[in-house]
């Protein structure tokens, strides 16, 4: 009977320590958006900052060394962000830009 009760509560914290988890994780994905929400509120009509703001957070909540960010005007991919990226991929990148173009972005990608 001891042994039983032992692992339920075994059980217990271990759905504790999940739950804990995963509340973390929301709560610091609730409090990047109140950050790049205040970015974008104080940057009107400049973009930089807000896409520097939501790399930087992105980066942050997936434990990323680095990051790129990039948007897509329809037929040509530009930079919006970068941060911490090394060098070498810098230097690619700038060289090499992607071969994306009309027709390798679907609106909808189940199709």
């Amino acid at each position: 009977m001891t042994a039983t009760l032992d692992d339920e509560v075994a059980d217990l914290r271990r759905a504790n320590a999940e739950l804990q988890r995963r509340l973390n994780e929301g709560l610091a994905r609730e409090a990047a958006t109140v950050e790049i929400l205040q970015v974008i509120n104080s940057s009107p009509g400049d973009l930089a900052p807000v896409f520097d703001a939501m790399l930087e957070k992105a980066m942050r909540l997936c434990g990323a060394a680095f990051g790129h960010m990039q948007t897509f005007d329809g037929e040509h991919w530009h930079s919006a962000a970068s941060n911490a990226v090394p060098q070498a991929f810098a230097d690619f990148r700038k060289n090499n830009p992607p071969p994306y173009g009309p027709g390798t972005i679907s609106a909808n990608p189940r199709r």
